[in-house]
């Protein structure tokens, strides 16, 4: 029997929201040491904002990849990665990177886009890049950041599935803890230890991920299956592969 892992963080019938508007009211869970959880539910459930908190909490040890990249489209991507250091400098020190790059940092985020793929880009405006890459150095810059925990807002949510995995591959090797949101159900069941399910404005699903189904997580989404004319063909899930034909070592037996 595994020993019990250190809590890292918890929320013990805590509102959440924006301003005066409560989305997850009397929120109760818990975070540790080491865990990956995959975070599910339909647009509007309170993914973002369930993120946008536990950030808050966690500060300085968690490095964050919001889901519209947060980069700066006139800036290349260098300067864009460069940026998850950006308080660990002086003043002076950056306005000099921005102009001429420091030598030391461009080594260290070349190193980085030479892993995600972003290699030959880094001169490049990310205003430029396609969705994919741009994607990618959102990840990049949080990566750069070296946090012990990792948050991503559908930080795979612009890559095909292959991809995805070993995005998530590098993300998990880099950082001690990860909590992801996701659309993919399929790597939920394959690539993390847990699943947090939201619908309704409640936490719908807390339990292990090898003690879930497809079904179980299908039932977060009212709607799943579910076919009308009126349906944006742009707002459909990617597809991804079965858990069983992932070469994931969380992958199931």
């Amino acid at each position: 029997m595994s020993e019990p892992r250190e809590p890292l963080l918890t929320l013990e019938g805590v509102d959440l929201g924006h301003g005066s508007q409560v989305v997850l009211p009397g929120l109760s869970l818990s975070l540790a040491c080491g865990e990956r959880i995959a975070l599910l539910g339909p647009s509007g459930a309170g993914k973002s904002t369930l993120l946008t908190a536990l950030r808050a909490r966690l500060g300085a040890a968690a490095a964050w990849c919001p889901q519209h990249h947060g980069l700066v489209p006139g800036l290349a991507v260098y300067h864009n990665v460069y940026m998850g250091r950006l308080a660990e400098r002086s003043a002076l020190a950056n306005l000099w990177n921005l102009v001429r790059p420091l030598r030391g940092p461009w080594g260290e985020v070349a190193e980085l886009c030479e892993l995600l793929g972003l290699e030959g880009l880094m001169r490049r405006p990310v205003g430029q890049l396609s969705g994919g890459q741009r994607q990618r150095t959102a990840i990049a810059r949080a990566l750069y950041q070296g946090r012990e925990v990792f948050l991503g807002d559908e930080p795979v949510a612009s890559v095909d599935p292959h991809q995805a995995l070993r995005l998530l591959g590098l993300i998990e090797e880099r950082h001690a803890t990860t909590v992801v949101a996701l659309h993919q159900r399929e790597l939920a069941l394959s690539h993390f230890d847990r699943v947090w399910g939201l619908r309704d404005g409640r936490l719908a699903i807390d339990a292990p991920a090898d003690a879930l189904s497809l079904a179980d997580l299908d039932a977060l989404y009212p709607d799943a299956g579910a076919t009308s004319k009126g349906t944006d063909p742009n707002d459909t899930e990617p597809t991804a592969p079965s858990p069983e034909a992932l070469p994931c070592s969380r992958g199931r037996a």
